[in-house]
């Protein structure tokens, strides 16, 4: 069958115009995350964008902002800037969503959790849904969880192995409940951006800080301006992949299927190897010449009774019956 030259004309055409308005069909969105572009949080994004780019024939892709250079450095106003629908998509932990959502510090009480099926029951259960429906009463849709993970301590004066090596430590923070337990310790807690962190350790502006080791201390290279570390397991911080419920409501039932499938699937990518670097971690930190307190059973208690203020302190404000669904949650799988 021979098509004419008219014909084949008006058939370029067409599928040149298919082209054009596949084009203007595809679209992409903005996701902001607060650490560097070698962090388990990177990459997490980075599948995230893998994902939903394959799973809408590229009619969807993720452009990611790592070090909250879309909120000014600032990584406590992301989520804020995604409740207003400034922003499509974060990445970020819960303790940076306190000062919008005072309920999400309840993941980060002082010792809640003495492992990872506990985190797990948590974030996969009731009491994830819960902080899901607290969210969305803010305008951020939870589309999964993943992990930031047990904070270890970190120091340049001296080993830390009772509350009292902590007295009058210079600290750096990342929000307010940790201002509190921090306080609680005896040390001199201070506020302050993660993008202004490495330099002020290097510096001596701070003494030390206090982050997971598979997320953020060996990706970010703490181990270079610090010289010990206790694995005092204090407090857990999850992460999560939450969108702006004005750029959700924008999708159909199909392409919401789609985002939340590749939010979940990278979630999953990001915890495994979060959690793997993290079992690495101590072996690989001593390598490099750090040195690492590993506290007895005894030694984590007098912590734990130390910094029994703070918990009460935040358990008020997160409210009595959410912290009872986590704390039941978190009886249930011992």
């Amino acid at each position: 069958m021979k098509i004419s030259k008219l014909g084949a004309i008006a058939l370029s055409s067409a599928v040149a115009c298919f082209a054009l308005f596949s084009q203007a069909q595809a679209e992409t969105l903005r996701l902001s995350h607060n650490t560097g572009d070698t962090t388990t949080w990177h990459k997490g994004a980075e599948k995230f964008n893998e994902l939903l780019t394959a799973a809408t024939d590229e009619a969807l892709s993720v452009r990611i902002f790592p070090n909250a250079t879309l909120s000014g450095g600032d990584q406590m106003k992301q989520a804020e800037m995604v409740s207003r629908g400034a922003l499509d998509f974060v990445v970020t932990s819960a303790i940076n969503v306190t000062p919008l959502v005072p309920e999400m510090a309840v993941f980060s009480l002082p010792y809640l959790y003495s492992n990872y099926e506990q985190v797990d029951a948590t974030t996969g259960g009731e009491p994830g849904k819960q902080m899901s429906d607290i969210l969305a009463a803010h305008d951020i849709v939870v589309l999964a969880w993943g992990e930031n993970g047990f904070r270890e301590v970190t120091n340049n004066v001296h080993p830390i192995k009772t509350p009292a090596d902590m007295e009058g430590l210079k600290m750096r923070v990342a929000g307010p409940m940790y201002i509190d337990v921090m306080n609680a310790l005896g040390a001199n807690p201070q506020q302050m951006q993660w993008t202004e962190t490495f330099t002020a350790l290097q510096q001596g502006v701070v003494d030390g800080q206090e982050n997971p080791i598979g997320a953020v201390i060996i990706p970010q290279r703490v181990y270079e301006v610090q010289k010990y570390l206790t694995s005092w397991h204090y407090s857990y911080d999850p992460i999560f992949i939450g969108v702006s419920k004005k750029r959700w409501d924008s999708f159909d039932d199909a392409t919401k299927e789609k985002v939340r499938e590749a939010a979940v699937e990278a979630m999953v990518y990001q915890k495994e190897i979060t959690r793997k670097s993290t079992e690495e971690g101590i072996a690989f930190l001593r390598e490099k010449g750090m040195e690492v307190y590993e506290p007895s059973a005894d030694e984590l208690q007098a912590f734990r009774d130390a910094t029994q203020p703070a918990f009460d302190t935040w358990a008020a404000k997160v409210g009595a019956d959410l912290v009872k669904s986590f704390q039941e949650t978190v009886a249930a799988t011992n």
